[in-house]
């Protein structure tokens, strides 16, 4: 119960950028993470390129002051927001400026002053777009003959976030379909012919499976009492025949109870590096 009655500490976080502000934001939220009980209220503010658009920014920050992250190239719109900031007492950070310096003196070169170039429409961004498609036209099992043209196969028992994970894989630039592993259905015979696929069995406990099929049915107004969708034991038997069929084909799984899809992801890019290079080793268990 003490856990529960903990006071919460709330803070005021300002995102300051001339771009998307993805980048802010994830390292705000990486930074907050490390604090049991902090909780940031986040405002985010994107495309921040002139005074008009930096007024009204100010005004917020005055009216609800905080800690303040920016990204900005404009040397004006940096002075204004600075300063403000000083006349405010607030801490100013500008996220990418100690970083920027590392490569800057180890590289003896000048960075270049271009707003957004990380999200310039290069051969990388339209790798991630056509990898996007690809996870989204072989979602769940759909054109099976096209396994081979996958970077990375998805194999799991329904509920095991096969479609979230491909798509997450998708976005840096993965190719990933997913295929589902039920019990009285065979995979299709392509699959363990796979030459260039990485295949990867993702599992869960039977109990985080079951609590997420018991919410699925919720959402969808279906009958729950007597389903083997939701029963324990005939859960229990699809996570074992999924194993099963992994240790036997050698394919690495991956256990999603405690992780977060881009835990996930991680591990999984992780493998096919280690395949890309020779490291061996795949058929573990995580």
């Amino acid at each position: 119960m003490a856990s529960v009655n903990r006071k919460r500490t709330f803070v005021h976080v300002h995102l300051v950028s001339d771009s998307t502000g993805e980048t802010l934001m994830t390292a705000s939220r990486a930074a907050v993470a490390r604090y049991e009980d902090v909780e940031a209220i986040e405002h985010v503010y994107p495309l921040v390129r002139s005074d008009r658009q930096l007024d009204r920014v100010l005004a917020e920050i005055e009216d609800a002051p905080g800690i303040v992250m920016f990204t900005l190239v404009d040397p004006d719109i940096l002075t204004r927001l600075q300063a403000t900031c000083n006349e405010l007492g607030l801490p100013c950070i500008d996220v990418l400026d100690p970083l920027v310096a590392v490569f800057q003196s180890y590289l003896n070169v000048q960075k270049a002053s271009r707003i957004g170039a990380q999200h310039e429409l290069d051969a990388g961004y339209f790798r991630r777009i056509e990898a996007l498609n690809f996870a989204m036209r072989h979602d769940d099992g759909a054109l099976p003959d096209d396994i081979d043209e996958a970077d990375v196969v998805l194999i799991g028992v329904s509920r095991t976030s096969k479609t979230p994970t491909s798509i997450y894989l998708a976005h840096r630039g993965v190719r990933a379909t997913n295929l589902p592993i039920v019990t009285d259905l065979p995979l299709p015979s392509n699959l363990f012919e796979a030459r260039r696929a990485l295949i990867v069995g993702l599992t869960a406990s039977p109990e985080r499976i079951v609590a997420l099929r018991e919410n699925r049915l919720i959402s969808m107004n279906a009958e729950r009492k007597g389903s083997s969708y939701v029963n324990r034991q005939a859960v229990a038997k699809e996570v074992t025949y999924a194993r099963k069929l992994c240790a036997e084909n050698g394919w690495p799984l991956i256990d999603v109870t405690r992780r977060s899809i881009e835990e996930t992801a991680a591990a999984i890019v992780a493998l096919l590096s280690d395949r890309r290079y020779g490291s061996g080793g795949l058929a573990e268990d995580f």
